[in-house]
């Protein structure tokens, strides 16, 4: 059975949208995913299809409603786990990813205006998921993330598989440098270590790289590998 994605969203219209193409295109046609949208207006109790109304408490903007979500939740035919795209959520991590992608699929909720009801996020145990500290105008665009970084580690997908295991946070660090032809365009060159064909160098020279590139630009990222690394130092010492 292949790996399912179930995405609840006042704008099915939205999708695939860019998953259409390129890798997640290609097996999204060849049928190593599949892709499910569920239109939460669909599940409204008024003819103006209303899915939101004011909040409690007074403020500004409006709140979707517990009762039309859940319903779209209970007449959605979603596997895995359930996850509201959301700026207050948990940062997405490779980690996650990889969990996720392990699994049989997600249901995907686009969150929109305000928020959402918090006694349907309570209830069904709904985990909250961002894509960093800034706010979209919808979980939308969230989620085609979120779908793509899964897909990519699908079987089959990529054809390459060794790639993934080099890539940025594959091992808790960022990726080291890449070249190609020419090997000097305007007055630059190549490192000679990648020109030398001495494996065991080019080896040593992108760890040296992904490590110094990861502690300017990620310190939290170092800081975590520095801890893990101490970590198991200390298990080998007992």
């Amino acid at each position: 059975m292949s790996w399912r994605a179930t995405v609840l969203t006042i704008f099915p219209e939205m999708l695939p949208g860019p998953l259409a193409h390129s890798l997640a295109g290609k097996a999204l046609s060849a049928g190593r995913w599949q892709l499910e949208t569920v239109d939460i207006r669909d599940f409204a109790r008024d003819k103006h299809r209303s899915v939101d109304d004011a909040p409690f408490g007074g403020g500004p903007g409006m709140i979707m409603r517990a009762d039309v979500l859940d319903a779209a939740i209970t007449g959605a035919s979603g596997v895995g786990e359930t996850i509201l795209l959301s700026p207050r959520g948990r940062r997405l991590d490779q980690q996650r990813v990889r969990e996720l992608a392990a699994g049989p699929g997600v249901t995907l909720i686009c969150g929109r205006f305000e928020g959402v009801d918090e006694r349907v996020i309570e209830m069904r145990g709904i985990e909250e998921l961002s894509l960093g500290d800034f706010v979209l105008s919808g979980g939308e665009p969230a989620a085609i993330a979120l779908m793509d970084a899964c897909v990519r580690l699908l079987p089959g997908v990529v054809g390459c598989p060794q790639a993934l295991a080099e890539e940025s946070f594959a091992e808790g660090l960022l990726e080291y440098p890449h070249y190609t032809r020419p090997a000097v365009w305007q007055g630059q060159a190549v490192p000679e270590v990648l020109l030398s064909g001495d494996h065991a160098r080019i080896r040593a020279w992108r760890r040296e790289q992904a490590e110094r590139l990861t502690q300017a630009r990620r310190p939290d990222l170092w800081a975590s590998l520095v801890a893990a690394r101490q970590g198991k130092d200390r298990e080998v010492e007992r």
